[in-house]
C-alpha cells in the first residue's frame, strides 16, 4: 500500500487553562521538512512534539499550529510605568516629538508590558502532546486515502504502457521484414552487382544494431518489478518507485530510437506520455 505525502489532521480539546486547537498538514517534498507555529507558553515542550513528528512522518514538508486562547483568569498583564517613563525620556534625548508619539514607541520595547502567564504543569503538557498524537494519527490516515488513490492512478498508468508493450511485440516482427525489404529494394535501384554473402552479412549486423528484444525483456521486468514494489510492506517507496521509473523511461527511449518504424514510433509517445503521468504523481508518494 502506498502513502501519500498530503494530508490534513486537526484536534482540540478545553482545558483549565483554556480552548486549544491543532492544526497540522504535510505537502510533498524530498526530506522531512517542520515548519511550528507555536504559542511562547509550548517552548518547554517542543523537543517532545518534534520527536513525535519524527516518529511518524518520515517524509514531507510538515506544518503545525497551536492556538491556545488562555481564559482570562489565569492570563493578566499591567504596563510597567517606570520603565515606560524612562523609555520616553531617553527618546526625547535623541529625537523631538510629542509624548503621544514617544508612548506609541515605549510600549513596543521590551519589559513595558508584564504578562502573566500560568506556569503549565506536566499533567496539561502530557493532555497537549497527546493532542499532537491525535493529530498526527488523522493526518496519517489522510495520507493513507490519499495513498489508495494514487496507487490506482498508478497501476492503470502502468497498464497502459504494459498494453502498448505488448502491441510493439507484434509489430516486432513485421517491422524487422519490412526493413529487409526496403534495404534490397533501395540496392536494386541502384543496379550494381553486390556479393550476395557479404551482403547478407551486413544486413545481419545492420538488423542487430535495431533489435529491440532485450529492451522489451527488460521493461516487461522493470514493469513487474514496479508493481511488486507498490505491494511492500515498508513505508517509504516514493524514492525507489521513481528510481524504477527512470529506468523504464530509459528502455523506452532506446525502443524509441530504434524502431525505425512509424507506428511504433507513435505508440513509444503514447508510452512515454503515460509514464510522464506516473513521474508527476510519484512526487507525491512518500
Amino acid at each position: 500500500m502506498l502513502q501519500s505525502m498530503t494530508g490534513f489532521g486537526n484536534a482540540d480539546t478545553d482545558s483549565e487553562f483554556g480552548k486549544i486547537s491543532l492544526d497540522i498538514k504535510s505537502l510533498n517534498s524530498k526530506t522531512l521538512d517542520f515548519n511550528y507555529n507555536l504559542n511562547p507558553i509550548f517552548r518547554n515542550i517542543e523537543n517532545d512534539i518534534r520527536t513525535i513528528l519524527l516518529n511518524s512522518l518520515k517524509r514531507g514538508k510538515i506544518d503545525l499550529k497551536i492556538n491556545f486562547k488562555i481564559s482570562r483568569h489565569n492570563f493578566s498583564s499591567h504596563l510597567n510605568h517606570d520603565v515606560i517613563k524612562s523609555y520616553i525620556k531617553d527618546l526625547k534625548k535623541i529625537n523631538s516629538g510629542t509624548d503621544m508619539e514617544f508612548l506609541k514607541i515605549a510600549v513596543t520595547l521590551p519589559n513595558s508590558i508584564e504578562n502573566n502567564r500560568p506556569n503549565l504543569d506536566k499533567k496539561f503538557t502530557e493532555k497537549i502532546k497527546k493532542l499532537v498524537k491525535y493529530a498526527v494519527k488523522e493526518l496519517v490516515s489522510f495520507r493513507v486515502q490519499e495513498g489508495k488513490s494514487l496507487e490506482i492512478d498508478l497501476l492503470n498508468n502502468l497498464n497502459l504502457i504494459n498494453e502498448k508493450l505488448i502491441e510493439i511485440e507484434k509489430l516486432a516482427p513485421e517491422r524487422i521484414q519490412s526493413i529487409k525489404q526496403r534495404i534490397k529494394k533501395n540496392l536494386g535501384k541502384l543496379k550494381v552487382e553486390i556479393d550476395q554473402s557479404r551482403f547478407e552479412q551486413e544486413l545481419i549486423y545492420h538488423l542487430e544494431k535495431l533489435d529491440i528484444n532485450e529492451e522489451l525483456v527488460r521493461l516487461k521486468n522493470h514493469i513487474i518489478f514496479f508493481k511488486k514494489t507498490v505491494n511492500e510492506k515498508q513505508l517509504e517507496k516514493g524514492k525507489k518507485l521513481i528510481f524504477i521509473s527512470q529506468e523504464i523511461g530509459r528502455e523506452i527511449n532506446t525502443i524509441g530510437s530504434k524502431s525505425n518504424n512509424l507506428l511504433m514510433q507513435q505508440i513509444v509517445v503514447e508510452m512515454k506520455n503515460e509514464l510522464e503521468k506516473i513521474k508527476e504523481q510519484l512526487l507525491n508518494v512518500l
